[in-house]
């Protein structure tokens, strides 16, 4: 049996999730997270083979997430599942220590696949998400300054376009409403942008996060 453990804020997701290894067999989910505090604890307690860990969590962004489990517990290996399946997410998750990256429309048999070939001391990647990858090789003779953003500011970046207010930015990643402002003047010094409209245009015009988040 390969222990597993599931890292997701979404109660269906979850559920969803352990059907799919239940019916699958050979899989024993041996623990459940919904933040990312939690993801830490449970990675020390539940000794799990393999986590499935969301991007997009309350408290630490996924990317810290991974290389924070990376130091504590170099033999857990991670697999992505999340609804990011833009090009500098995969980038930046393998960067940080990924050993696969799904998106949450893969199909089961993916993701049994997936699990199965990472447990095994491997690394998954999709054919689209391969694609994306080979296509960020192009990205160090590029001079957009997006690329030199930190994964915390990125981070900080996709929530302000969301829309979320300052407070509700700090809340959900567990910082002041102050070192959030600190973050956003950042932003715009590095994107050289004047206004945090702007920041939203830049995003659009570069395609830096999901249709559907925008």
């Amino acid at each position: 049996m390969i222990p597993v453990m599931i890292a997701d804020d979404h109660a269906v997701m979850r559920d969803g999730l352990r059907h799919i290894l239940s019916r699958a067999g050979g899989f024993e989910v041996v623990g459940e997270a919904v933040d990312g505090a939690a993801v830490l604890q449970l990675a020390r307690d539940c000794k799990a083979r393999v986590v499935l860990l969301d991007l997009s969590m309350p408290g630490r962004s996924g990317l810290e997430l991974i290389r924070q489990l990376r130091v504590e517990q170099p033999e857990l290996r991670i697999l992505v599942l999340t609804m990011h399946a833009e090009e500098q997410y995969v980038v930046r998750a393998f960067r940080a220590g990924a050993a696969g990256y799904l998106t949450k429309e893969s199909a089961a048999t993916e993701l049994v696949s997936a699990i199965g070939k990472v447990a095994a001391g491997g690394t998954y990647v999709s054919a689209a998400m391969g694609e994306k990858l080979a296509n960020s090789l192009q990205d160090e003779y590029r001079e957009d300054p997006h690329l030199r953003l930190s994964d915390r500011e990125m981070e900080v970046y996709r929530r302000l376009v969301l829309g979320e207010p300052l407070t509700e930015i700090a809340a959900g990643l567990c910082v002041s409403a102050k070192t959030v402002s600190t973050y956003k003047m950042r932003l715009m010094e590095k994107l050289r942008l004047p206004s945090e409209a702007a920041l939203v245009r830049y995003a659009i015009r570069h395609r830096l996060f999901g249709e559907g988040e925008i």
